[in-house]
Order: C-alpha cells, then sequence, then structure tokens
C-alpha cells in the first residue's frame, strides 16, 4: 500500500514509483517535510524538522516555543495560529472571532477513492488504482473539525487533496477561506508557469521567475474565466520538455478560484489552490459539513512534457466519463459561421447535404432556433422552438439531418435570460441582481439564479423537453458572459456570500441530471469560447470548445498552452472560413485542417461555398481524420517546438499511438524566412531500437529522398526529422508564407 503511517514518530508517507509526499506531527499540528521525486521510506524523517527560535517569529504554543507555523508548511494553514502567510482556512464564529488551534485527532487509510458529494473529482475503477489517506483535525473551542483527505495514484505520479469542514459543536459558524489544500516543493528556485489571456486568445503560456511574496492566478468572475486557467506549474529555469523537475497544479473547480504560489523570507515555496475568499463565505450550522473542491499535484523528473502526459492520461480516463470517454469523436459541422441567425430549415439542410458527401458525419445547430432570437439581444430563458424558421420543429429537422446518414446536435445557453422572455417576465427574482441597483448587462443578457434550486429544476424540465423532442446525439453548452451585480433574490443576507459556489453546484446539478437523462449525448462545454475549460468541466462534458478563435495561427498558441494541462480529446477545434471572423487573415484550408485535427475536429463554415478544389480537399481531410483521430485524441502527446519562443514563427508537436508502433508529427511556419538554412526538428516518444517508415501527408510517395527509407527512431529524436524540402530547389521547408506539414509514421 503506497500510504506508510508510522505511529511511533508520527510521520506519514504517500508514495508511488515516482514521487514522495511526506508529513508529520509535531506537537500534534502536521508539517509538510518533502513533496517531490521518489525517496525510501523511513521511520523517522524527525531531521527535517526545524526547531529553532527565528526572529520575529511566533511559537506554536507556550509549551512549544521553538515551533513556529511561519517557518514549518503547515498541511493546512489556518486563522490563529502564527503562520502569517495567506491561510487555507479562516472560520468565524459568532461573536466574529477567527482564531483556531487545529490538532490531530486521527487519520484513516482506505483502497481506491471516494467522490465528493455535489462536486466533480477524479476517480478510480479499480480500488487498487488508488490509496487515500483522511487526516482528521479539531478544534475543541469552536467545534470545528477538518478532514483532510489525501489520495495517490497507484500509477500516475499525481495527488489529490481536498477538505472536509464539519461544525460538530453547539453553535453556528462561518467559513470565510476554505483552500482545498497546500503543497510545499521546498525552495523557490522555480519559474511559474501560467496560462494567462483574455477572450479569443485563452491559454497562453507565461513564464515568470519566482519572486519573494505572493503570485499566482484567480478568477472573481463566476467562472474559471478566459483569463486565468485554474492551472500553474513550477519548473526548475533548466527544465526543458522532457527534462528536469516540473510541479503541476490543477483545480478541479469551474467557478471563482485562487491559486496562489507564495515565497516567504526564507525562500521557502508554498502553493495554495482552492475556491476564491475575496466575496465567499458559507454559513456552517451544527451538524452541517462544507466540501471543497479537489486539487491535483503532479510530479515530472522528466520535464514538462511528462507532466502534461500525466495530466493528460487522468483527465481522459479519471475525470472524464461517461459513454464518449474512450471513444473517437465525430467529425462535425457547426453552421454558426455560415449563417449566424440568419438560416431556414432548408438552408441547413443544404449545408448538411454537402457536408454528408465530404464524409461529414454531425450536423450541429448553433444559436437561434428558439423564438424571438434573430440577433443577441432577445429570446434566451423560454427555449421554445421557432416554427418560423423550422416549420417541422427539431424533431422535423433531425429527421431530415438523419436521412442525409447524419447525426444532429444542438446549441443551448441555459444559464443565461433576456430581457422580453416570459421567464424574465414571470419570475424576476430568477435574475441575479441586486433591487434598486442598474442592471448591468453583457451581450444583452443577464445571469439566471442556478443557487436557487427552483431555478435548477425549471431549466431541468425545459430542457429535458427540448432535447427529448427530437433525435439529438451532441449538445454544445454555452454560457457567455462573466457575473457582476451578484445577489439572490431568494436567499437570505446570511447567505448572500454562498451564491458564487452554490451557483456553480447548481450548474453541475444541471449537467448530472441532464447527463443521466440523455447518457448517450457527447455534451461540449463552452462559455464564450475557452471561457470554463476547466476540469470541473470535464467531469460533465469530455470535451470543450476551445477559443472562438479558429484562426490557425493563433490557434497555435491557444492549442499549445491548452495542452500544458488538457489533452487533445478535450479540445474543440475546427476549419473556419477566411478571411478568418476573428482576426481577418487569410490562411490556406490545409493549415488550417493541419492545426485543427489535433483536438476533436470539425467545420465551422458554410460548406456549400465550398469550390470544387476545395470539396476534394475536404474530403481527404475527413478522410484523414477519420483514419487516425484514435491516435491523435488519445495517444501521448509531445510539444517539439513552442510557438511562444523566439519569434514564434514556427511550431511543432505529435503524438505517438499505443506501443509506439505509429506517430503523427506536425510542424508550422507562419512567415516565410529569408535565405533560411537546414531545418530539423527533433522527435520525442519513439523507440529509438525501433525503425519507422515517414510519409509526409499530401506527398506521393517516393518523390523525397527522406520517404524510401525507414528512419530509425534514435536517428529521429537525436538528429531530427528533416524538413528541408528539396523539391523547392532551395533550402526552404516549403516556400511562401503560412506552411504547414504532417508526417505519418510506422514502426516497420
Amino acid at each position: 500500500m503506497p500510504i506508510s503511517v508510522h505511529e511511533a514518530t508520527g510521520t506519514f508517507h504517500l508514495y508511488n514509483n515516482d514521487l514522495s509526499y511526506i508529513f508529520a506531527l509535531v506537537e500534534g499540528y502536521p508539517f509538510q517535510l518533502y513533496y517531490g521525486a521518489r525517496v525510501p521510506d523511513e521511520e523517522d524523517f524527525s531531521y527535517l524538522v526545524t526547531e529553532c527560535w527565528m526572529p520575529s517569529s511566533v511559537g506554536a504554543s507556550a509549551e512549544c516555543e521553538l515551533v513556529s507555523f511561519e517557518h514549518l508548511s503547515g498541511e493546512y494553514p489556518f486563522v490563529g495560529a502564527d503562520d502569517m502567510r495567506p491561510p487555507a482556512l479562516d472560520v468565524r464564529t459568532a461573536s466574529g472571532c477567527n482564531v483556531l488551534n487545529l490538532v490531530y485527532r486521527g487519520h484513516t487509510v482506505e483502497r481506491g477513492k471516494p467522490a465528493l458529494e455535489g462536486l466533480p473529482a477524479t476517480y478510480v475503477e479499480d480500488p487498487s488504482e488508488a490509496d487515500t489517506l483522511t487526516l482528521t483535525l479539531t478544534d475543541d473551542v469552536t467545534g470545528l473539525a477538518v478532514d483532510l483527505v489525501y489520495t495517490v495514484f497507484a500509477h500516475e505520479p499525481v495527488i489529490a487533496r481536498s477538505a472536509r469542514i464539519r461544525n460538530t459543536g453547539t453553535a453556528a459558524l462561518t467559513v470565510e477561506t476554505a483552500l482545498s489544500g497546500t503543497f510545499c516543493p521546498g525552495d523557490d528556485r522555480f519559474e511559474l508557469v501560467e496560462l494567462a489571456g483574455s477572450w479569443s486568445r485563452e491559454r497562453h503560456e507565461v513564464r515568470t521567475p519566482l519572486r519573494p511574496g505572493a503570485q499566482g492566478v484567480y478568477s472573481l468572475r463566476g467562472h474559471s474565466s478566459h483569463q486565468f486557467n485554474p492551472f500553474l506549474a513550477l519548473v526548475r529555469p533548466e527544465t526543458t520538455e522532457e527534462t528536469g523537475e516540473a510541479y503541476g497544479f490543477s483545480l478541479v473547480y469551474s467557478g471563482n478560484h485562487r491559486m496562489l504560489v507564495d515565497v516567504d523570507a526564507y525562500g521557502t515555496t508554498r502553493v495554495t489552490a482552492g475556491i476564491n475568499p475575496e466575496g465567499f463565505s458559507w454559513p456552517l450550522a451544527p451538524g452541517e459539513a462544507f466540501q471543497t473542491p479537489e486539487v491535483l499535484g503532479v510530479y515530472s523528473a522528466d520535464g514538462l512534457g511528462a507532466m502534461s502526459r500525466a495530466l493528460h492520461r487522468v483527465f481522459r480516463s479519471r475525470l472524464s466519463r461517461g459513454a464518449w470517454r474512450d471513444r473517437p469523436r465525430p467529425i462535425l459541422i457547426n453552421n454558426w459561421e455560415a449563417t449566424y441567425f440568419d438560416f431556414t430549415e432548408d438552408k441547413l439542410v443544404e449545408v448538411a447535404r454537402v457536408a454528408a458527401d465530404l464524409g461529414i458525419e454531425l450536423f450541429v445547430l448553433d444559436d437561434g432556433w428558439f423564438t424571438n432570437r434573430n440577433d443577441d439581444t432577445a429570446g434566451l430563458g423560454d427555449w421554445e422552438v421557432d416554427y418560423a424558421k423550422l416549420p417541422h420543429g427539431l424533431g422535423g429537422l433531425a429527421e431530415r439531418i438523419n436521412g442525409l446518414g447524419m447525426d444532429f446536435g444542438l446549441w443551448i445557453e441555459p444559464e443565461m435570460v433576456s430581457p422580453g422572455t416570459r421567464v424574465w417576465a414571470e419570475h424576476p427574482e430568477w435574475v441575479l441582481h441586486a433591487p434598486g441597483q442598474p442592471l448591468r448587462p453583457s451581450r444583452h443578457q443577464y445571469v439566471l439564479d442556478l443557487s436557487n434550486p427552483a431555478v435548477v429544476d425549471y431549466l431541468t424540465d425545459r430542457l429535458s423537453a427540448v432535447i427529448g423532442s427530437a433525435n439529438i446525439s451532441y449538445i454544445k453548452w454555452d454560457m457567455n458572459r462573466s457575473f457582476a451585480d451578484v445577489f439572490s433574490q431568494t436567499a437570505g443576507a446570511e447567505r448572500q456570500g454562498s451564491v458564487r459556489h452554490a451557483f456553480i453546484l447548481g450548474v453541475y446539478e444541471l449537467y448530472r441530471r441532464l447527463g443521466e437523462r440523455f447518457p448517450q449525448i457527447l455534451f461540449e462545454s463552452c462559455a464564450g469560447g475557452g471561457g470554463r475549460f476547466d476540469p470541473g468541466m470535464l467531469f460533465y462534458a469530455p470535451q470543450a470548445w476551445t477559443s472562438d478563435d479558429t484562426d490557425a495561427v493563433e490557434r497555435l498558441r491557444i492549442q499549445w498552452g491548452t495542452s500544458l494541462a488538457y489533452p487533445l480529446s478535450s479540445m474543440g477545434s475546427h476549419v473556419s472560413a477566411v478571411p478568418n471572423h476573428q482576426v481577418f487573415r487569410q490562411t490556406p484550408l490545409k493549415m488550417r485542417a493541419d492545426v485543427a485535427y489535433f483536438g476533436t475536429f470539425g467545420y465551422e463554415l458554410d460548406a456549400t461555398a465550398f469550390a470544387a478544389e476545395e470539396r476534394e480537399a475536404v474530403r481527404a481531410q475527413v478522410a484523414f481524420m477519420k483514419r487516425y483521430r484514435g491516435l491523435i485524441q488519445f495517444g501521448e502527446f509531445y510539444r517539439l517546438r513552442s510557438p511562444f519562443a523566439g519569434r514564434g514563427n514556427e511550431c511543432a508537436w505529435m503524438v505517438v499511438g499505443e506501443g509506439v508502433r505509429e506517430a503523427i508529427v506536425a510542424y508550422y511556419r507562419v512567415l516565410q524566412e529569408v535565405n533560411a538554412g537546414r531545418r530539423q526538428v527533433r522527435l520525442a516518444g519513439l523507440d529509438p531500437e525501433a525503425r519507422y517508415a515517414v510519409r509526409e501527408q499530401g506527398v506521393p510517395e517516393g518523390e523525397a529522398e527522406l520517404y524510401r527509407r525507414s528512419v530509425s527512431g534514435a536517428e529521429l529524436m537525436r538528429i531530427g526529422l528533416n524538413l528541408t524540402d528539396e523539391s523547392c530547389g532551395q533550402n526552404f521547408s516549403g516556400r511562401g508564407d503560412f506552411i504547414s506539414r504532417i508526417f505519418v509514421l510506422e514502426r516497420v
């Protein structure tokens, strides 16, 4: 069992083949001693505990003045001790006192991994896949009890942490900060890697050297946000994709979050993660409990790439669930950029007819199918079919689409409401809004109060009726605005600090209900593009719309950054029309597809506008993706050349299949270089002893010397894949701007 408890020394050691996580009880308080590469188990690690007086520090107690919370890393730092850094727990009594004294009271160790009530979390299919430690701390004065839950996976370098906060006393308490967990990688010789951006440029990789004090990522927008993803990594300055230490931290949550990296005056680094305390409070009556979301800690001694691939595997197969978890995703066409709100049933069927002829499998009807929805100023909330546009309803349209041999999908945005709808008029109290204060719209819409169970019930009934009215196999679930004037008109004063978190619990509950009622539907989450692309959503929807920006050049950065934490099977990626509707750039159809392959793949354009040559190109693209989508979506992903490095003119990545028998390599160059020299890119993840046939997609076999022979895996990884195109007569990787090349490797 990979959890050793040494009772005599009060030492706890969680480990597997890749990592060790050690903490010990000092005077009844748990302090973290080590988190990193695997070390042998020992009875006593007490030599790692610093017990000495340090200037301006406060002792843990009068009897233990040489132990300071400020200079040891508490497993769950609480207000009231001498830890002067931001706490993981802040609880107030009715008198206003928030001083706590949480002391160890016991522990349990069990096989497997328990679920978290009302929250998404990783899971195991067999108890042998993980072991779980629950450490209980109590405060005798307030009656507060905290269960710290640790799960160590047997075959992944991953530890999951969460906390359950219980009121076992006789008086009401208020939780004002309740983070999910803390991790202490040790010293401060790290760079912070975060995924930052905004709408249409989500999850760009940003690196910053650590400095004294706190730095990190957060959201106060009511959702995980376009601006900061609930993920960060710490890497050594010398760490590369395939070498060096990397620690990754990912919060399984979709609402307001905060992830801090705090470096103290002595160069010790501590990571905390959880629900953002700003604007948060949660009343806790006697006998009640509060469950925090789960945070994952990933350790890699083999670079940033190994850290990412561990998260990919866990998210893909032990976070995502349901009928679509392990299935290659259907190739779809979405009508949004083809028609926007201006469509008829016949127009939609004609787009689908052409798409079906090209081999596309799924037609998705986007926004505009319901009453009074001819632009984005009206219609959200009632969820009734517009029979003027669709005279045979969704059922009739789906039947015509199915008759073409295609599946039918639908767009919804259940969390929002437009003025002028029936639900707006009949239930003004269901809108998040402070009475007497100005209404603050975004995209002409407002937020329904999903912290109110009546709203969740209403949406469950309306959407079940809509989905049940047609043969629907796919739902795109959108959410197009951030929260502003957050006030629940149906909750009491003491509950207003709970609204943001209760809203997210309501979203999760609605997803759960619809997922259980329609288990064969593939759900794709969306939030104005990538504004809620987070692990919490992946628990309910195995894929997410990566960004509203579908430009091939911009998507190189977006998909590269997203891949630091998330698998390709989770990334919605489409070929769109040119000029691109976000940046107005003209890129070749080939490059648009070559980028979009590395995700779930589809088209977002008017298929009826294709010229004959374009139709044949799309037909070949669809055939290629059908042949290799299992490999792409479920293989091991390796980043080779970063679009954030240098001038950002190049990008390369690859996917390696099971058994290292097949691989797909992609290379992109944005702008033509002048007088360029020989170009090679080193591959990764191959068997160095094997030989591989290398074929470039779209290039007939035998036209270039490289493709006439097999190449050893060692050569491809140590010397590199030759990107010089001899047929050009010069050492260029193709001629012109916006060059992309796809190579298929097959073991021989």
